[in-house]
């Protein structure tokens, strides 16, 4: 579901609506609901760039390159993580090519500045496992904000550096 605070631009709202429908569809038969809500908000924020690359191309394409993209942070490739799929079969399920659906996700990592397990694009369900959502640099030190003081690690929620009190 779209948080109230992601909103579309009005004149993208047919292309985000073109671009969601089929990132549920393939979310909601080979993945999950948190994929498809990061798929959602990814696209969302796609649609508030100026000028957004979502114009462009294919709707298809770019709903692969957004599953991709989410997938890549996610570890969806990794045959050990579930649920697991294959980037070839991810990209067939879009009908798309593999080099098609790899080349937008790289452009939209590129463009979001997504770095390797980015907690802003991780699953949910996921973030207590991926120490990206917990380091925090404080006096040139970087720190596991899970090892700190409770205060500490309040007042980091409350400036939204971690993502909850653990």
């Amino acid at each position: 579901m779209l948080h109230p605070t992601e909103r579309i631009p009005v004149a993208l709202q047919g292309r985000y609506d073109e671009i969601i429908t089929l990132t549920d569809a393939v979310c909601a038969q080979h993945l999950t609901d948190e994929y498809r809500d990061l798929c959602r908000r990814m696209a969302a924020t796609l649609c508030r760039k100026r000028p957004s690359p979502l114009i462009n191309g294919p709707a298809r394409s770019w709903a692969c390159g957004i599953a991709y993209a989410v997938g890549r942070v996610n570890f969806l490739f990794d045959r050990h993580q579930t649920p697991h799929m294959r980037a070839d079969v991810l990209c067939e399920h879009f009908r798309v090519s593999p080099k098609t659906g790899s080349a937008k996700a790289s452009g939209i990592v590129t463009l979001l500045k997504i770095g390797a397990m980015d907690p802003r694009w991780s699953l949910p369900s996921q973030l207590a496992e991926n120490p990206m959502a917990w380091m925090l640099e404080v006096n040139g030190y970087i720190v596991d904000a899970r090892q700190m003081p409770r205060d500490f690690q309040e007042e980091a929620f409350r400036r939204g550096f971690i993502p909850y009190i653990p």
